[in-house]
């Protein structure tokens, strides 16, 4: 960078990307001097290297954010409630499932029975559903509840962002169904009788002549 450049002549970009060409390092340096920034070599495996006008310290903090940005690997998160937890703790678990959601985590609900609890599935369904109801506007309900083994799981992904978000007013209209097409081969259907056409009243017709009288 700036004076640490011995080679010369450099392949010159100025501040704003516009390609100067060929020239001498010292009056690259002298440019980005007037310009109160840095000339940085970029590319110093190319002959003649590259070097490009810039903000040195805007760069390192652009390159070191860029570096730690990480894409967030979806995982699955997991609740677990029983048939007899309270409301408090219900709330919490609710909280919890929220949470993981936003940072875009898929959410396991898992109601758990153990012993005699078994014989009142209801319960666990009404825990269940406190659950789903709660989170319903945070969510989409992946896989609904059902019993797998000694628990009642349902499955929940996080709401992608978009016109889904929207309700029903992305989704598209229903297409009216065509018209039953006739069948190769069938009859033509008969035609409707047409009304009978109006009469229209004629003169009267002429009485023969009477014969004369014997």
């Amino acid at each position: 960078m700036n004076e640490q450049i011995r080679i010369t002549p450099i392949r010159l970009i100025g501040a704003e990307g516009e390609a100067h060409g060929i020239v001498p390092t010292a009056q690259a340096l002298e440019m980005a001097r007037e310009a109160g920034l840095d000339l940085v070599e970029v590319a110093d495996k190319e002959r003649p290297p590259v070097c490009k006008i810039m903000d040195y310290g805007k760069f390192k903090y652009a390159q070191s954010k860029k570096s730690h940005q990480k894409t967030h690997q979806q995982k699955l998160k997991e609740i677990r409630v029983r048939p007899k937890t309270g409301d408090h703790d219900i709330q919490t678990k609710i909280n919890q499932a929220r949470q993981f959601l936003e940072h875009n985590d898929k959410v396991q609900v898992n109601v758990l029975f153990r012993g005699r609890e078994m014989q009142h599935i209801e319960e666990g369904q009404r825990v269940m559903n406190q659950v789903l109801e709660a989170l319903q506007n945070d969510c989409k309900l992946e896989t609904p509840a059902k019993m797998e083994g000694k628990r009642m799981v349902a499955l929940l992904a996080p709401k992608s962002s978009g016109p889904e978000k929207g309700g029903n007013q992305g989704a598209p209209k229903p297409k009216p169904k065509p018209a039953p097409a006739q069948a190769v081969g069938a009859a033509a259907p008969a035609p409707k009788p047409q009304a009978p056409a109006a009469v229209t009243s004629a003169a009267p017709a002429a009485k023969p002549p009477v014969p004369p009288k014997a």
